[in-house]
């Protein structure tokens, strides 16, 4: 896909190889590349790097980076963004997981922070650029039949993340570019590789922090329950906070069939067990809904995603007062109040929202 040769472009360099491409193919299609790379670790909790997005290990992310600008040639600029990062990120996780629900941190971050305070902080500081690009694999592209740059799935599907990327306001998908959405995580490595650039097999951030998250909650360890749908006792846990909907893994309980967590129950702290049959939902109801494209210039043919590796489901929905609901084509497993359910029109993403309940 070609870029806007000549543009001034601002790119989002993480330190990691798939924003590194990004600028070169930028570079490479004559843009006028500056890197700027975002500062969100406020120096707690401490300790080992864990491989996530917020990570003690940042001064070095933020060196290559750097190093990768100079080896390209490009100016590069640190903004701090920690404050906002843990208002608006962190404060979110930590209220969403203590209320018995399951954040999207990535989304919010994405919305708030990397496509909004970044370039605004750019700007402030006298930076000058037309476009804001980052190394996500997703596309963009202009549809006539609804009017508007609309955000699109990326061809490497397995990788593709135009779900963490839903909440974009318009003017924040008028302005972005995608240069990895036609490539294969796969192609991508190997270009790096190619062009010598240092980070080529470099591994990919697992998560937005890779460690455990009681390290960001704040609490101590505060023993409870798991208990079946009846309240008969299973086993014990040491913090509700540990599991969300749809867990299987890690659950502490031996049974005969395959255990899953139902739901949490903060003002009990108890963890809910049940078998898969248990765990199926017919549908959910969303809140704080957001679209890229009205809902109602899409017609009915859409299908969901409940997280970003979820295969896309069929759905019909309806909106009910100021909640939307949504009923699954075939039940699903792991509906979990506080994630996100992002709704598409075939590659387009229409919008979406937050799992608030269970459809009734």
């Amino acid at each position: 896909m070609p870029f806007p040769c000549e543009k001034k472009v601002l790119v989002g360099l993480s330190g990691g190889v798939d924003s590194a491409v990004a600028a070169l193919l930028l570079q490479e299609q004559g843009c006028r590349v500056i890197g700027a790379t975002m500062a969100i670790y406020d120096g707690s909790p401490g300790g080992t790097r864990t491989g996530g997005c917020y990570d003690c290990g940042e001064e070095e992310d933020i060196a290559q980076a750097a190093g990768l600008a100079d080896m390209l040639g490009i100016a590069h600029h640190v903004f701090d963004c920690s404050g906002q990062y843990r208002d608006v990120v962190l404060a979110y996780f930590r209220e969403t997981y203590l209320s018995g629900k399951t954040p999207n941190p990535c989304i919010r971050c994405n919305a708030k922070v990397k496509f909004g305070l970044l370039p605004s902080l750019a700007r402030e500081s006298g930076l000058e650029f037309d476009w804001f690009a980052t190394g996500h694999y997703a596309r963009l592209a202009y549809s006539q039949k609804f009017g508007r740059r609309v955000l699109l799935r990326a061809r490497d599907t397995p990788k593709d993340q135009s779900y963490f990327l839903y909440r974009l306001n318009q003017e924040q998908i008028d302005h972005a570019l995608f240069p990895l959405g036609e490539m294969t995580k796969r192609e991508v490595r190997a270009l790096a590789a190619e062009r010598g650039l240092p980070m080529h097999d470099k591994p990919d951030s697992q998560n937005f922090y890779g460690g455990d998250y009681a390290d960001l909650l704040d609490r101590q360890e505060q023993p409870g329950n798991i208990v079946d749908c009846e309240g008969s006792v299973l086993g014990t846990h040491s913090g509700f906070w540990h599991f969300t909907p749809g867990q299987r893994r890690g659950l502490g309980v031996a049974a005969k069939n395959p255990l899953y967590v139902l739901r949490v129950d903060p003002s009990r702290n108890e963890v809910v067990v049940g078998d898969y049959g248990q765990s199926l939902q017919d549908g959910c109801m969303l809140e704080d809904t957001h679209w890229i494209v009205p809902l109602e210039l899409t017609g009915n043919a859409l299908a969901a995603r409940l997280r970003s590796s979820h295969r896309p489901v069929r759905v019909t929905v309806r909106e009910e007062s100021s909640l939307l609901a949504v009923t699954f084509c075939e039940p699903q497993a792991g509906v979990a109040p506080g994630q996100s359910l992002v709704l598409y029109l075939d590659d387009m993403v229409v919008g979406g929202g937050i799992i608030t309940h269970r459809a009734a």
